[in-house]
């Protein structure tokens, strides 16, 4: 009897392990049915990045200067695209600094956000973190101008995600987010691009926070992973399902409370703390390659194929959760 609760007991764990972690992983059994994909022009996404990390270099809190140079070089671009652009300018330690806001799309109604930050941390490059990001907005944004839009989405180059701020009510991406609370705006969904630049196909090319997730993720950096606390499983499967059928990058995802170094409180957090649902996007650099935050992280150590790629997953995905947004109706005021 005794070994028979034992072995109850076990399966009992087992089980309850297995669902945890599916709910963590959020596993897709079946490929989703492929979506046609638009064709990206790399030569632009190069230009983004090389722009940001030389001819506006260095671009940290201190290099105000280049930090508006970038603001007017983004909004130019954006604005090209068949943006409407504007500024949502704030001071920090008598200093201005300004995100760059990009619409598309109806004007009211329920909205998607896609953002990226465009500073970088101290006097490092700051390719992957975070021009990539920037180069992947600036590109999206020629995809989404290119058709109609089932509803309004709005595109932010944020300022001030790196220390000496990272994590503070100065943020740009929490002053972006206090601002839409202000405005009443009704977000559906916040997609967040940081670090998306980077592959590998060799082995043990991709570190992790925790023991076990080698053995579901694999040990090659060679994905790009949607990444959300556990009230976003709906979102975050939502976007792998979008994007995985695309077909053009491997996507992965996990849901946890905590998940390492410089994820959890990236831009994706300041709207969560609104109750705005949102996911990261990212390669999870700092556990894939030694350039992280230093002298090394390069415009010519990008994979800007792969980026390219993601670039089409997420229009294919913010394609979806606009039309979503758009069925569900206006959000209500009461």
């Amino acid at each position: 009897m005794i070994w028979a609760w034992l072995l109850g007991g076990a399966v009992l764990v087992v089980a309850t392990g297995g669902l945890v972690l599916a709910w963590m992983v959020q596993p897709l059994p079946f490929r989703p049915p492929p979506h046609a994909i638009t064709p990206v022009d790399q030569g632009r996404l190069r230009a983004t990045v090389r722009t940001l990390c030389t001819t506006y270099h260095p671009r940290s809190h201190l290099h105000v200067g280049n930090l508006w140079r970038i603001a007017h070089h983004l909004q130019a671009q954006l604005a090209a695209a068949g943006c409407r652009v504007e500024e949502q300018r704030y001071g920090v330690d008598r200093r201005d600094y300004v995100n760059v806001r990009a619409h598309l799309g109806p004007p009211s109604g329920r909205r998607i956000v896609v953002g990226a930050h465009y500073d970088a941390c101290g006097d490092t490059p700051g390719a992957d973190d975070n021009a990539s990001g920037v180069a992947a907005l600036v590109e999206l944004a020629v995809l989404l101008g290119s058709g109609p839009l089932a509803c309004h989405v709005e595109l932010v180059a944020w300022t001030l995600e790196e220390p000496p701020h990272f994590g503070t009510e100065m943020m740009g991406s929490r002053v972006h987010a206090r601002l839409l609370e202000e405005e009443h705006a009704q977000v559906s969904a916040v997609f967040a691009l940081d670090m998306l630049g980077r592959f590998s196909d060799e082995g043990d090319s991709q570190r992790y926070p925790f023991a076990w997730m080698p053995w579901v993720y694999g040990r090659r950096g060679d994905f790009i992973a949607v990444v959300g606390d556990p009230r976003m499983t709906a979102l975050t499967r939502r976007t792998k399902r979008a994007m995985r059928s695309a077909g053009t990058v491997r996507v992965l995802s996990v849901n946890a409370w905590s998940f390492g170094e410089g994820l959890e409180d990236s831009d994706h957090a300041s709207y969560r703390r609104h109750g705005i649902p949102a996911v990261l996007l990212s390669d999870g650099a700092m556990y894939r390659h030694g350039d992280y935050h230093g002298a090394g992280d390069t415009a010519d150590k990008l994979d800007y194929p792969r980026l390219g790629g993601v670039v089409q997953a997420l229009h294919v995905a913010v394609l979806q959760e606009a039309r979503r947004a758009a069925a569900l109706g206006p959000a209500s005021t009461t």
